[in-house]
């Protein structure tokens, strides 16, 4: 299911312990109004382009999507919803917050105090090498990924379920081990999602799918329910198809909605359930659950 709706609102209406794992990807407070255009490449006689073979092509520029990434006071937005994460979580369940150097230290603080700092399990860093490089600094080249359990006794992690990596050096392990690959460690190194490449849906701030597939596959078991309630691009709902995953996103961007109706529409056999709540304040009688959400295989 996905709701087009403040996410505020629709988690005060969701049910205690629903979801065996959350993964949030919010807006990074950057400052900015973060944009991409989505643009596709077409051959065509006389293109301004010229390819292989001498054959022409003309690119052709489609829809701006963007939204605003600046806030006056960050955590007195974003911590009322951390507090509705810890109270969604399974006892065995973990959250998944994805940042970048300017608010993971705070989010740090904020998470080690309501979820307690023995629930702390890892700090995952998404490593990539894409885009331009400053010369008056070392380049900022990976994002932070805090990842805290609900109950530090008792949660659910299945590390041989993970998509494995290739050695960096696989002359130094046995040929069966360099065949099979190594499990991933708290640094992933995985490129960004290629402005060009098939994966792209013109989102500004789209997650590559095998992040949330490495995610998804490390902190649940098929048929269990995961929730994303800044839900972008829709990644979180594709790998959760993709993995037998039940899920629920959230965003009230009609931008992003637009883009995962046309993603989750592309996936084979994914029947989605989109919905928009009613208010701002509340879902005003349209109280959404997990038991009543509508997601199921098609026959």
């Amino acid at each position: 299911m996905v709701i087009h709706g403040d996410n505020l609102a629709v988690l005060k209406n969701l049910p205690a312990e629903s979801f065996q794992l959350i993964y949030i990807d919010p807006p990074f407070n950057t400052g900015k109004v973060q944009k991409r255009q989505s643009i596709k490449t077409v051959r065509t006689e006389g293109g301004s382009r010229v390819g292989y073979k001498g054959h022409t092509y003309e690119t052709i520029k489609g829809d701006i999507y963007g939204y605003s990434d600046s806030f006056e006071n960050y955590w007195e937005f974003l911590e009322p919803r951390l507090m509705q994460a810890w109270r969604l979580l399974k006892p065995t369940g973990t959250l998944y917050l994805h940042l970048d150097y300017r608010e993971v230290h705070y989010a740090k603080v904020v998470l080690d105090a309501l979820f307690g700092r023995e629930s702390f399990l890892n700090e995952i860093i998404w490593a990539y090498d894409y885009g331009a490089k400053s010369k008056k600094k070392w380049p900022a080249k990976h994002d932070n990924i805090l990842v805290y359990v609900k109950d530090p006794e008792n949660y659910y992690f299945n590390s041989e379920a993970v998509d494995r990596e290739p050695y960096m050096a696989p002359g130094l392990v046995t040929p069966e081990k360099a065949e099979i690959g190594k499990l991933p460690t708290d640094v992933w190194w995985h490129t960004i999602v290629s402005p060009s490449g098939k994966e792209k849906t013109g989102y500004a701030t789209q997650k590559p799918l095998g992040i949330l597939r490495r995610i998804v596959q490390a902190s649940s078991a098929p048929g269990d329910w995961v929730l994303d309630f800044f839900g972008g691009s829709g990644t979180t709902g594709h790998a959760c198809a993709q993995l037998d995953r039940n899920f629920l996103m959230i965003d009230q961007n009609p931008e992003a909605i637009k883009i995962m109706r046309k993603r989750l529409k592309a996936v084979d056999g994914l029947d989605v359930t989109f919905k928009k709540s009613r208010a701002k304040a509340s879902l005003a009688g349209a109280k959404v659950t997990p038991k009543t959400a509508s997601i199921k295989k098609k026959k």
